[in-house]
């Protein structure tokens, strides 16, 4: 499992972790009932502390990403790939409701908005 945290992102580090944990669940990398780290060592690894992991752990499991197993480890979850798909396009409608007001604001158009998403999609 790879995880890169980026201290100088305005979005908590937990957010962080949860992100890219679910978009290697999407992409495959990680399948259902493989184990993750215990919440130590994956802090341990980030250099975060233990309470950020577990928030972020907590939040995959209230999203039903992973379950856990006292005494065992937390897995990942069964996941049903068109529900998650449209999730994710729920988490991005939210993102995008918190950016086109900034972007209204300084007179940004939206063919200009739709350009730069052109850009950084194909960046990715």
């Amino acid at each position: 499992m790879d995880i890169s945290i980026l201290f100088s992102l305005k979005q908590p580090i937990y957010e962080q972790i949860v992100t890219q944990i679910v978009a290697q669940i999407l992409n495959g990398e990680l399948r259902e009932e493989d184990q993750l780290p215990s919440i130590r060592k994956l802090a341990s690894e980030l250099k975060v502390s233990v309470i950020t992991t577990k928030r972020a752990y907590e939040e995959l499991e209230r999203a039903g990403y992973v379950h856990t197993v006292t005494g065992k480890g937390t897995f990942i979850a069964y996941q049903d790939k068109e529900n998650v798909k449209l999730n994710q396009i729920e988490v991005i409608k939210n993102e995008l409701r918190r950016i086109v007001p900034d972007c209204k604001k300084y007179n940004i158009q939206l063919t200009e908005l739709q350009k730069i998403m052109q850009l950084i999609y194909e960046e990715g």
